[in-house]
């Protein structure tokens, strides 16, 4: 079993918690079976349920469909058997929005820099 963990902020907040509880109840279930998908399958879990993001380095997609909504968990593989969830969107265009790739890679080098990995 793979562990899975929601980044938080110095301030404690939790923007991907937030994001998936601000969802209607139906697609906030969805979105969590996709993440026992994740804890159960780890890196072996691959498209059409997740895949990687060619233009940043170590950052994944989580992709979940609900009716014609498409709603993304960006995350990435910290130490060992853990993901870290960094940042939630309901997915609007045909690529991935540069701006929501930003804020997921800049959360991910808080976090690394906050763990120690990253100077």
């Amino acid at each position: 079993m793979w562990e899975v963990i929601l980044y938080t902020t110095e301030k404690g907040d939790n923007p991907v918690g937030d994001f998936v509880s601000s969802l209607p109840k139906k697609e906030e279930a969805k979105v969590y079976r996709e993440i026992d998908l994740l804890q159960q399958e780890g890196i072996y879990l691959n498209f059409p349920h997740s895949s990687n993001i060619d233009s940043y380095k170590g950052l994944r997609e989580l992709r979940i469909r609900f009716s014609s909504k498409r709603i993304r968990i960006i995350y990435f593989l910290f130490v060992g058997k853990r993901f870290v969830l960094l940042h939630g969107f309901i997915k609007k265009t045909k690529r991935l929005p540069r701006r929501e790739l930003e804020i997921a890679y800049d959360r991910m080098k808080d976090y690394l820099r906050r763990k120690g990995d990253l100077k």
